[in-house]
């Protein structure tokens, strides 16, 4: 039976992304269902992220490529920067950070 993938992250304030890890995927260790994973693959984000764009397959046409080999310190920091997870799921060894109701992120100096 194949691995189940994870439902695309979205954020508080809109960001979006697929966040996976199994073995089929540009993730350490490179297997199904591990305890824990130090890196990751980020899919197709809604939106150019700069920091996540030194792991861009294709930097050229950011929403449109991979980010493999993500380390999960930075996964975790695009969605603290995002304001949070409103629904979707992370891999283990991510944190989960929750979108908090009252919580509003500025991004007006962003395109």
């Amino acid at each position: 039976m194949p691995y189940k993938r994870n439902e695309a992250v979205v954020c508080r304030d809109g960001f979006r992304m697929s966040v996976q890890a199994h073995d089929g995927a540009y993730c350490h260790p490179r297997c199904d269902g591990a305890l824990k994973y130090t890196q990751v693959e980020i899919g197709y984000p809604s939106h150019r992220e700069e920091i996540i764009m030194p792991w861009a397959e294709n930097p050229d046409e950011p929403t449109q490529t991979v980010y493999g080999y993500v380390p999960v310190e930075i996964v975790t920091t695009v969605i603290a920067k995002h304001g949070g997870i409103l629904r979707g799921h992370v891999p283990n060894g991510v944190a989960h950070l929750e979108a908090l109701d009252d919580f509003l992120v500025d991004t007006s100096d962003e395109k």
